[in-house]
């Protein structure tokens, strides 16, 4: 009778584990069905092995010396390219993005990251392309997914950069004078007249320099100024992910997956002076949106950056 009684709980154990297991997951089916019904898209996990052992280390150098003979090799190819191009400065352009396209795609295979490109529709226009900047990665990346007819606008002492800043100069991109603003301004307004007259496409960084830990900087106003000047489009481009595979000051590349998002063309035609500001914020806000939570300003960050361009 003992035996039978307690075969007896066990059955009634066994069936209340049943039930509690199939209640747990009508509870996590029903909220997923809640989360889709709210339009809450599904939590993403990049998940990759963040392998710190010496081997790692050791093929992350190789493959950085690699990268770096490959861009000698195409770097020289097409610098006699662009030297017998020299009497056309468009054609020097067109084959600048070509060497792009090229050089960026063999350097992003070579390192091995995954890649996902996200709206690559809205890269076959002629615009004023904007992206976020917090690694060598995503100058790889802008290089390889513009379009050709597009010019790059930098400092002119980019030109003192060993053969990387004679190849820009000879691929006819721009480069503006930031001594003093009376000359930035005169730079900008050349430049604006250069794109149009040859209908180019222009790519900035328009942080101004390169992020130290991943997260949106507040953004200067050459892209604005360009916009104003030229009536083009502004088309951003969101980049992940890329602050993880290459930090700051390290050799070491990881293997994070790395996502790259056009964003819809923000039109300007009916942009003015006086608001320059409010379209700065309107611009870097759509990044806050669409950059993962870790590349997001922190609030005091963004304070700082709103007392700065209201002067307060």
């Amino acid at each position: 009778m003992e035996s039978a009684g307690g075969s007896s709980v066990l059955r009634n154990r066994r069936l209340e584990s049943c039930f509690n297991a199939s209640s747990l997951s009508n509870v996590g089916e029903s909220s997923k069905v809640k989360r889709r019904e709210a339009g809450i898209p599904k939590q993403k996990t990049d998940v990759f092995v963040d392998d710190n052992s010496w081997i790692a280390i050791v093929i992350s150098c190789i493959k950085i010396v690699i990268c770096f003979v490959t861009m000698m090799f195409t770097t020289f190819v097409w610098a006699l390219i662009m030297l017998v191009l020299l009497p056309w400065p468009y054609a020097r352009i067109r084959q600048g993005n070509v060497y792009g396209h090229v050089t960026g795609r063999l350097l992003m295979w070579i390192l091995g990251n995954p890649i996902k490109i996200e709206g690559a529709e809205f890269s076959k226009t002629r615009a004023i392309y904007i992206s976020n900047h917090a690694s060598p990665l995503d100058v790889f990346l802008v290089m390889w997914l513009t379009p050709t007819g597009t010019v790059g606008i930098a400092k002119k002492e980019i030109v003192w950069y060993p053969l990387f800043g004679q190849l820009y100069v000879l691929a006819n991109h721009l480069r503006i004078d930031r001594s003093n603003p009376s000359s930035a301004i005169e730079s900008m307004k050349q430049a604006a007249r250069a794109i149009v007259e040859n209908n180019l496409s222009l790519i900035i960084f328009p942080e101004g320099t390169r992020s130290k830990n991943g997260r949106l900087l507040p953004f200067k106003k050459v892209f604005v100024h360009m916009a104003l000047q030229s009536r083009l489009p502004i088309v951003p481009m969101v980049l992940t992910g890329t602050h993880l595979a290459w930090r700051k000051n390290s050799l070491h590349v990881k293997p994070a997956p790395l996502t790259v998002k056009f964003l819809p063309p923000i039109r300007t035609e009916d942009w003015i002076t006086d608001k320059i500001d409010d379209y700065i914020k309107m611009v870097h806000d759509i990044y806050v949106k669409h950059l993962p939570e870790a590349q997001r300003p922190l609030v005091s960050e963004e304070e700082d950056s709103v007392r700065d361009q209201t002067g307060n």
